[in-house]
């Protein structure tokens, strides 16, 4: 019998150890889908983030007007994007496909986030925001800060109520 359960064992699928690149799953209700070029997953190929395992990315806060808010500056406040696509390994991408509940989307380049506080705004002047005030996540750009970002151009980037990332 010890003979025939060793052979059997030889033949027994062996679960490989998790990496440690793999991310943790989601808790809470998946507010961001990230795919494409990335190294780091929790789900079937792709990364998928609750805002509890944004925030543990560390919280940012960029003081800005927009073009789509009253009277500014005001305070938005959530995760580095650089902090985002390095929590998810995506070392080789360089254009980011950005797109939002109401299907809205647009390319961006990964450069942008190197080079800019672009971060993914979960809050606006301490309140969190709802699909039905641009969350539950914005990309936004730190506009006060750089001229060139204060473009027709750099606006179309602003992706509001934010859900999925493709990294190409």
């Amino acid at each position: 019998m010890l003979a025939l359960l060793t052979i059997l064992s030889a033949f027994a699928p062996v679960a490989a150890p998790a990496s440690a690149a793999d991310l943790p799953e989601p808790t809470g209700k998946v507010v961001l889908e990230i795919s494409g070029e990335i190294a780091n997953t929790n789900r079937d190929g792709v990364a998928v983030f609750d805002s509890a395992m944004l925030d543990a990315l560390g919280r940012h806060v960029v003081t800005t007007s927009t073009v789509w808010t009253e009277r500014g500056p005001h305070q938005f406040e959530g995760v580095l994007m650089r902090d985002v696509l390095k929590a998810v390994g995506a070392t080789k991408a360089t254009t980011v496909k950005a797109k939002a509940l109401n299907d809205y989307q647009v390319e961006i380049p990964v450069a942008d986030f190197q080079r800019y506080d672009v971060i993914l705004a979960s809050s606006l002047d301490g309140k969190m925001l709802t699909a039905r005030d641009k969350g539950p996540l914005w990309i936004v750009y730190p506009r006060d800060d750089h001229g060139e970002l204060a473009d027709e151009r750099m606006d179309q980037r602003w992706v509001w109520q934010l859900n999925r990332l493709e990294l190409r």
